[in-house]
């Protein structure tokens, strides 16, 4: 059995896809939601599967390997990404080497970087005049949204599409192809 931790920093809507996915899964259980804010959407979705929550902080995430030993302790085999805006530490990147998997809502290597999640590259993405914009899944390494791209996923952005509804086109295609992609890449 491969042991999921997912880290999120909002709703939580892909962590909750990512949960119903896995939920019943005969290889592949996710056993912990660790969150950098308190009272977001994500803690919620992991009440109702019953998975423990974990607040990280500035002191266990970035300045003590705390939350690596609470990882190795879990025996988490992965680590993904849903909505996780803190840049990942080196000791993280370097303990679970090829094993942190993120979602990005952009083609990168457009619109990716430090400050470019949410609403603000479906903004940039508008703002450009792009024809099309997307989902990339990617490994996680020291640098943001530099790692191996596993997948993306395109949608053509109309005429009359604005930064709202290109969020809701590039959302789509989160539900539809995060959790698989997950999956095909854990099990090889």
């Amino acid at each position: 059995m491969k042991r999921l931790a997912i880290l999120g920093s909002g709703s939580g809507s892909n962590a909750k896809n990512l949960l119903a996915y896995f939920q019943h899964h005969e290889q592949i259980e996710i056993v912990l939601i660790a969150h950098n804010k308190a009272n977001i959407g994500i803690i919620e979705h992991a009440k109702d599967f019953n998975i423990p929550t974990y607040l990280l902080t500035k002191e266990n995430f970035l300045l003590t390997d705390s939350f690596i030993q609470h990882l190795l302790h879990l025996k988490v085999d992965w680590i993904i990404l849903a909505g996780f805006l803190w840049k990942i530490p080196v000791e993280l990147c370097q303990r679970f080497e090829n094993r942190i998997i993120n979602i990005h809502p952009s083609l990168l290597p457009k619109y990716g970087g430090k400050g470019m999640y949410g609403h603000f590259v479906h903004e940039a993405v508008f703002n450009a005049q792009e024809k099309t914009s997307g989902i990339t899944i990617h490994l996680v390494n020291e640098e943001y949204d530099k790692g191996e791209i596993l997948f993306q996923g395109s949608v053509v952005i109309a005429p009359e599409d604005d930064p709202s509804s290109i969020e809701q086109k590039v959302r789509a295609l989160e539900i539809q192809y995060f959790p698989s992609i997950v999956e095909k890449t854990i099990l090889g």
